[in-house]
Parts: C-alpha cells; structure tokens; sequence
C-alpha cells in the first residue's frame, strides 16, 4: 500500500487475490472477537483498532493506544497483537497454544505474518483478541512502561 487508505473497507477491497482472502478473514476473526471499548480506523496507515485518546489520554506519543493492526506488506500479511508485545504471560500462552496446532509461527514480538488462511488458526486468533478487555489492556501498557 502506498499513501494513506481512505478507510478501512477500502483498505480491505484493494488487496487482491488470495492474500486479500487471507487478510479479510483475519480482519473478520479479530473484528468479531474485538472487546467493547477499541475504535477501529486507519492508523498508521493500516486499519488498527485503539484505545480512543477519550479514554485514554496518556500515552508516550499522545497518539492512541494502539491494541491491533492488520496489514497487507510487500510478500505477506501482518496482524500486529500489541498485547503480546508487552505482556509475557499472554505471550507465553499465545505460542504455546500456537504449538498445539501444528502450524509454523511466523511471529516477531508482537507481529504475527502470514499469506494464506492456512497459515493461521483464527479461534486462537479470536481467544487472544476477546481475552483483552480495554482497562486490562491499559493495565498491561501501564505494567510496561514502569
């Protein structure tokens, strides 16, 4: 993607193919699983769903509190769990159920890449997402910045 998308349903339509495929239906997985509280929108120049500055309005950049992106790069896809990035129990929990499944994890500290449908298991996906209410995610932020 190059320039800023318009909005997200734009975003999303623009990717063709069967990465577009693969990146709609983790788009899907999180966004139905995505606790009250988070607004999604164009961040970053992705859609990114955030901890809205009304809430929140104190963090290190005055920038909301970003809790997950998805993103179409150059060879692959992104889905960014910030959550994972700074809690290490969610993160230890995440790569373990992870491993149960059989699939390679493509996963840096909190960007987890993939190209196709296969390559993920959206129930974990959707267990990691629902499992982050706001205030626990504003605690974890909180935790790590201390």
């Amino acid at each position: 993607m190059t320039g800023i998308p318009q909005d997200v349903e734009h975003y999303l339509a623009d990717i063709p193919g069967d990465r577009g495929d693969a990146l709609r239906a983790v788009f899907d997985a999180t966004s139905a699983a995505m606790p009250d509280g988070y607004e999604l929108g164009i961040h970053w120049k992705m859609p990114t769903w955030v901890v809205p500055l009304s809430l929140y309005p104190d963090t290190y950049n005055k920038q909301p509190l970003a809790f997950a992106a998805i993103a179409a790069q150059k060879n692959y896809n992104s889905l960014y769990l910030m959550g994972l990035y700074s809690d290490s129990v969610e993160d230890t929990e995440f790569r373990r159920e992870w491993a149960e499944t059989g699939l390679k994890l493509d996963m840096g500290k909190s960007c987890l890449r993939f190209r196709s449908v296969g390559d993920v298991d959206l129930g974990i996906i959707s267990r990691t997402i629902a499992s982050t209410p706001v205030d626990r995610f504003i605690a974890i932020y909180e935790r790590s910045r201390s």
